[in-house]
């Protein structure tokens, strides 16, 4: 079992690019973790990173035994999987990423009550607005907001979000309330959800005529949803949010509403993980509840 821990330890940090980060993925110290790496190397007789003081790389040899540990982890992990099919009681470490606003507002209530009904299963949760590589980082959900496709990934679509566009009543004073979609092009400052090498930035809004893609611009954009929800409480322009995003704000008056007739498409909410964890009851119960609580939850905006 050591062995197979430290094989454990070795991928991560390959994955993640250190030890640090590598063992803390794992809930180890970095010098458990450093210690691990240092074991696999004396029983293989090669050294598997290149070192420097800002760098960790995967010598040739390394990538090779990396290549083939993963490999054997997964195969494990399958295994693994297939045997807690004939347990009634799931048990493991499930890890989780989410956008910034569903994860903290939605997926994150929800984890507590999910680990209270199984309390073998551990649940890491990492949020971040910024596209994930599933495989790379180890894991095992990915809850999306917006386009759904992943040829290499089993998609689960979960609900249609609404979305909508909102200012602060302060902002509309000083700039004026659009009446038309065009109106946003020419007259205001749209805040914008934008990453780095971004293509040019659109809002589809929904019309009598079928949609209408304009392109918005505007002197802020932010990589953090929240971000752009913080501008707009303090009146620096409209953001488009999802509804579920700022409910809150819009019951209590904070935010208001813009071109309710003209609102932005919905954007699909669903799930993505990998074929092979389809066979892991852990997952599938995971997903089955975060997926019936979020439905009734949407139902209620």
């Amino acid at each position: 079992m050591p062995y197979l821990e430290s094989l454990r330890v070795f991928v991560r940090v390959v994955e993640l690019g250190s030890i640090t980060s590598g063992g803390r993925d794992l809930r180890l110290t970095p010098a458990v973790a450093s210690n691990r790496i240092k074991e696999l190397e004396s029983r293989l007789g090669v050294r598997l990173f290149n070192r420097t003081t800002r760098n960790l790389s995967p010598t040739e040899v390394g990538q090779v035994f990396y290549d083939h540990a993963r490999k054997v982890i997964e195969t494990l992990d399958e295994a693994e999987a297939v045997v807690a099919g004939f347990s009634d009681t799931p048990r493991g470490t499930i890890r989780v990423t989410a956008p910034l606003g569903v994860g903290r507002r939605i997926v994150a209530p929800l984890i507590p009550s999910f680990t209270d009904q199984h309390p073998n299963v551990d649940v890491r949760l990492r949020l971040s607005d910024r596209k994930v590589d599933m495989f790379e980082d180890g894991l095992d959900v990915a809850f999306v907001l917006g386009e759904l496709k992943d040829s290499n990934l089993k998609l689960r679509k979960i609900a249609d979000c609404d979305r909508v566009l909102v200012a602060s009543p302060d902002y509309l004073a000083r700039a004026g309330t659009p009446q038309t979609p065009q109106d946003l092009i020419t007259d205001h400052n749209c805040l914008l959800l934008r990453f780095p090498r971004s293509p040019e930035y659109f809002w589809t809004l929904q019309t009598p005529t079928g949609p209408l893609k304009i392109e918005a611009k505007g002197r802020f954009d932010a990589d953090d949803g929240d971000v752009l929800t913080q501008w707009a409480l303090e009146g620096a322009g409209i953001a488009n949010k999802p509804r579920f995003d700022v409910a809150a704000e819009l019951a209590s008056g904070a935010l208001v509403e813009v071109l309710p007739e003209t609102p932005p498409l919905p954007a699909a909410f669903g799930c993505l993980y990998p074929h092979r964890k389809l066979q892991d009851p852990k997952v599938r119960l995971f997903v089955d509840y975060i997926a019936t609580e979020i439905r009734a939850r949407m139902s209620e905006l």
